[in-house]
């Protein structure tokens, strides 16, 4: 894969599981560095700002800082600078929300923000904070989501996300989301704009078939699907495509780029 100059790569399922590193990949992560290759770290992750992604991930013999993070709440930030935002999220992202005015849930009810922002889904994701948000949206607040992730895989298992409180609040407000991580087009966008390449030169490697993997494929990107993470058969064979690749994990991908370890 000669014309392969940069790398996108997801981090939670594909790196790590809940934050521990999966076999090989600090090693395979090295080896991509060593040749050269343009490496940004693109996640949907919304519990965590990008200096405390890089710090574990740097602690734990990962070759990566802040700068090679690109997340989906810096992205949202991006897009609604200036705006007031109620957000709804599980951990603490402060950090990456430079730009806008957080609004807390205290003001009448006819103070209403300019959005209502999601991120990931936890114990704050509850009918009162949920309704909340509805509220909102009918008296018209734009939603606005980091991800629409259905699930993740931690070390317990798989877990629910903020997805499956998007479908709902979406049904019930009778309006559509805009998206500022995975899948959206800017937001892959904005990686290749970081690392200077076309998408004929990049790669992207994730462990979700549709946001991860297709999303990146209908933007020219070589897509790679690995099979860790939140990976499942019946998730491939029910995919609205077929990845360019499929392997087994992250550790595999110095061999598919034709690289010495």
């Amino acid at each position: 894969m000669e014309s392969v100059r940069a790398v996108l790569v997801d981090i939670d399922g594909v790196l790590t599981v809940s934050w521990q590193p999966l076999p090989g990949a600090v090693e395979a992560l090295r080896a991509v560095r060593d040749a050269g290759l343009g490496v940004v770290l693109v996640t949907n992750t919304t519990s965590r700002s990008r200096a405390s992604l890089a710090g574990s991930l740097a602690e734990r013999g990962f070759p990566v800082t802040a700068e090679d993070v690109l997340t989906a709440p810096a992205a949202a930030a991006v897009q609604l600078a200036g705006a007031r935002v109620a957000l709804l999220n599980s951990g603490d992202i402060r950090a990456d929300l430079e730009g806008i005015t957080l609004v807390g849930d205290s003001g009448s009810d006819d103070d209403v923000p300019d959005v209502v922002l999601l991120g990931g889904a936890g114990p704050e994701f509850g009918y009162e904070a949920l309704n909340r948000a509805f509220g909102r949206l009918q008296r018209g607040a734009r939603l606005v989501a980091m991800h629409r992730n259905l699930y993740w895989r931690t070390d317990e298992g798989l877990q629910l996300d903020a997805g499956a409180f998007l479908a709902g609040l979406e049904a019930a407000a009778g309006v559509e989301a805009e998206v500022t991580g995975k899948p959206s087009r800017a937001f892959f966008e904005a990686a290749l704009g970081r690392l200077g390449v076309s998408a004929e030169q990049a790669l992207m490697i994730g462990d979700d078939v549709e946001y991860d993997v297709l999303a990146a494929q209908r933007l020219g990107i070589t897509g790679v699907l690995v099979r860790t993470g939140k990976f499942l058969p019946q998730t491939l064979e029910r995919a609205s495509g077929r990845p360019d690749h499929v392997l087994d994990s992250f550790a595999d991908l110095p061999a598919l780029l034709g690289l010495a370890q």
